[in-house]
């Protein structure tokens, strides 16, 4: 029998240890601190969201159960509800957050490489924003409207691996627009984005960065035909009805946007709806702009993901600060997950992964043996058995 470390161990042997204690030793985070490191905190957070715990009351008796392991998942501070809860209060939050951005620039290139069925090199992002309802009684300094409070996740995904590169956490009344001036442009790179970020201005400072857009537009902008770009039989048969140029001559559109601009009116037959794109590329095919616009759902997709599978929804601590730290801390598990399923080489979704995670971190299976032994598993199992399954229960 393997006698080894932990599952949770070879875990985080892929965290990078030299740049987490940067970070702590940036904002001072052990300053005073005696027996709960940070470390300890990361670590305690990180289980709580592999094993989908729901409170800190949670993860204290689940770990206290195992605490002759505690040593060796490398927690070396004692575990107390109140320990972990003060420290996710009064440890800085950008600890975490920059811990995060570090494994992201981990997990890009890894996935740089990826398909993703479109005939482009460029990098290509969708941004988008997911709002998280909070009680406002509890939540003050959330506040989004009089009866309620909210918490926004502003999101840029690189849709090759839906690796999250952008993250700006803001209470629910920010505008999804105002991300942009946030946001650094990347030359050449792709933006796709929905009608909610239209806003000319914004939308050419991208232009002048040398970075593409393509957006979903809104019904009441003002514009005057330029051209008509040829459309063939093929496009019109996939939707596309017209490729036009464009410029703007709204009152205040045409002096935010003085350019050109590329219109795309569209066609799904699948939802039976008419989409109108606008584009600062003009190179590349009307179709592969309505493909860019549909991978936009990936970003979608994230949101729901990591809501569902990672403890964002419901928050460990009510400050400011423990709620932005439980985010990172989520945030930097699924990017870690991402990272380690490309160096193990496996074709697992990561929501399959963090399933058998979260059953096996106190075991001491080789963390490779484990999950390629589930990929197996899994490319062997055929849905016809559970479908003759029911079928024979039905017949009785």
């Amino acid at each position: 029998m393997y006698t080894g470390k932990l599952v949770f161990a070879q875990v985080m042997e892929h965290m990078p240890m030299k740049v987490f204690r940067r970070c702590v030793q940036t904002y001072n985070g052990n300053h005073k601190v005696k027996s709960f490191s940070c470390l300890d905190q990361y670590l305690c957070m990180a289980f709580a969201q592999m094993t989908c715990r729901e409170s800190l009351r949670e993860t204290e008796i689940c770990l206290r159960a195992q605490s002759k392991k505690l040593y060796h998942m490398g927690i070396r501070g004692g575990i107390a509800r109140n320990t972990l809860s003060n420290a996710n209060k009064v440890r800085d939050w950008r600890i975490y957050a920059d811990f995060a951005q570090a494994l992201i620039k981990i997990a890009r290139p890894l996935y740089a490489e990826e398909e993703l069925g479109l005939e482009l090199d460029n990098t290509i992002y969708a941004l988008d924003s997911s709002t998280i309802d909070l009680c406002l009684s509890v939540f003050p300094w959330a506040l989004f409207r009089s009866t309620k409070s909210a918490v926004k996740l502003h999101t840029l995904l690189d849709l090759r691996g839906n690796i999250p590169t952008f993250i700006h956490i803001s209470n629910g009344k920010m505008h999804d627009v105002n991300v942009l001036d946030i946001l650094m442009p990347e030359a050449g790179a792709f933006y796709i984005m929905d009608r909610g970020y239209l806003d000319f201005a914004r939308l050419f400072n991208i232009d002048q960065a040398g970075a593409f857009f393509v957006i979903r537009a809104k019904g009441n902008i003002v514009y005057r035909r330029q051209y008509s770009h040829a459309v063939t039989t093929e496009e019109k048969s996939r939707g596309v009805r017209c490729d036009q140029t464009i410029v703007l001559t709204g009152v205040n559109s045409k002096n935010d946007y003085p350019q050109q601009l590329r219109r795309i009116k569209y066609y799904d037959s699948k939802s039976n709806k008419t989409f109108n794109f606008l584009t600062n590329n003009f190179t590349i095919p009307a179709q592969t702009v309505a493909d860019l616009y549909r991978y936009r759902w990936q970003v979608e997709l994230f949101f729901k993901w990591i809501k569902q599978h990672l403890r964002i929804k419901s928050f460990f601590g009510i400050s400011e600060n423990a709620v932005k730290s439980q985010i990172w801390i989520a945030i930097s598990v699924y990017v870690l997950v991402a990272i380690i399923k490309k160096r193990l080489d496996l074709k697992l979704e990561l929501y399959t992964i963090l399933q058998i995670l979260s059953l096996t971190l106190f075991e001491k299976t080789p963390l490779d043996q484990l999950l390629m032994i589930s990929e197996n598993k899994n490319e062997t199992q055929e849905m016809t058995n559970q479908l003759n399954l029911f079928d024979l229960t039905l017949g009785q």
